[in-house]
């Protein structure tokens, strides 16, 4: 026997090792349902993009029920560049005016979600592309941003314009789908009770969605490993009180404060817990989920 062939062996019997010790995972989340926010770097990546798609038909083939809400905020930042409408941001969110709200819909219902659905119909599964605007699905409260102004500590009201926060969900539409064998890919753009289209996080979207679904797990795909203590080491897990503690000491702060209280409202409004973990990693669903040790920080309830 060559050389080649028993480093191919070796190969091969790693391979099969690393299946038989995701087993008992696969089990753990077969016929359950697991939120998967998908943006960030990875859908910005040509081999991540793929990956991801490949490795949601696999969740679907070993039993598992993705349900996959993506962002798209550089695209939409692209497209409202080229249409020249300007955008302006108050603490980090689009203020969205009629036109912007149109192209936003345009993006994020249209060219995102739909070529998320093909990568994942081309890699074998059967995907359909939804918005929360579809069968009710996401209803919202219009969103008012309050600040409090640093010199006269007096808060400060803003208008976002047509920017939305979840009011309610009704999963019928995600539970259709799911019985029918298909992996759902939504947009989080809903309806007011203005009967206007409103811009939602896609954060604050999963994890309503998540909560609403009762699932199992809400993965939300960033662009950092997850929470972080103050030696910048990855804090592995998290109760709700353990979180909240860690914002009152400032260990988590700045945009990972939205982040972790998107998990905390997720668990707390029925998904079983949630997820912050590095989307640049490939395989990074995989890994959290079907692996011993896990692939970011998981927020559990008390």
């Amino acid at each position: 026997m060559s050389r080649s062939d028993i480093e191919s062996r070796s190969d091969w019997l790693a391979k099969a090792s690393i299946l038989t010790d995701a087993l008992p995972f696969m089990r753990r989340y077969a016929d359950s349902r697991v939120v998967v926010k998908f943006g960030g770097h990875a859908m910005g990546d040509g081999n991540l993009f793929n990956t991801f798609a490949s490795d949601m038909v696999l969740l679907r083939q070993v039993g598992t029920n993705p349900i996959v809400v993506h962002g798209g905020g550089p695209q939409i930042g692209q497209m409202l560049e080229r249409m020249a409408i300007k955008s302006e941001f108050v603490d980090g969110l689009r203020v969205t005016d009629k036109a912007t709200v149109e192209i936003v819909e345009m993006v994020l219902a249209g060219s995102i979600n739909k070529s998320i659905a093909a990568a994942i119909n081309k890699s074998g599964g059967k995907a359909v592309g939804i918005s929360g605007k579809d069968a009710n699905l996401l209803t919202v409260n219009k969103l008012t941003h309050r600040s409090l102004d640093p010199d006269s500590n007096i808060e400060k009201v803003t208008d976002l314009g047509f920017v939305g926060e979840p009011k309610s969900v009704d999963s019928k539409l995600i539970n259709t789908l799911i019985s029918d064998g298909f992996i759902p890919v939504i947009a989080p753009v809903g309806y007011g009770e203005d009967g206007e289209t409103y811009n939602v996080n896609a954060d604050t979207a999963a994890g309503a969605i998540a909560g609403a679904t009762g699932a199992q797990r809400m993965l939300m795909l960033t662009d950092v490993e997850g929470v972080l203590a103050k030696d910048g080491k990855l804090i592995p897990e998290l109760t709700i009180n353990e979180a909240n503690k860690l914002q009152k000491e400032g260990v988590i702060s700045g945009g990972m404060i939205p982040k972790v209280e998107t998990c905390i409202e997720a668990v707390k409004k029925g998904a079983e817990a949630a997820v912050i973990l590095d989307g640049r990693v490939p395989h990074a669903v995989l890994l959290e989920l079907f692996t011993s040790q896990g692939h970011g920080t998981i927020i559990r309830d008390n």
